[in-house]
């Protein structure tokens, strides 16, 4: 049991490792424009997003107002550890008071 589980696991990274080395392998061989680079550098905050907005959205008030400090934070810093910590911290803040007011 321990075996296939590290075997599985193993695996996956090896996958996921090939996946990623072979999109830099073929994306090192294509001749992009400059429009094209431009739009394939905006892929990671949009996957980001679309990853972190039904959250918010399905979420209460304490989701969202950690996703409006993270907006601040990262607007004012641009450091993407700092708008992370932020927000965590502030849901964790947040529903730290919300469950002792309840």
């Amino acid at each position: 049991m321990v075996f296939e589980t590290l075997l599985a696991i193993v695996l996956m990274a090896l996958a996921t490792y090939a996946t990623r080395a072979g999109g830099l392998w073929l994306a090192s061989r294509l001749d992009l424009s400059e429009r094209a680079g431009a739009w394939l550098d905006q892929i990671p905050g949009a996957i980001l997003v679309s990853l972190v907005a039904p959250t918010v959205l399905a979420g209460g008030l304490a989701e969202a107002l950690a996703a409006v400090a993270v907006v601040i934070v990262a607007l004012r810093t641009s450091s993407l550890p700092a708008a992370m910590v932020t927000g965590v911290g502030t849901v964790v803040v947040l529903r730290a008071m919300e469950t002792s007011l309840l």
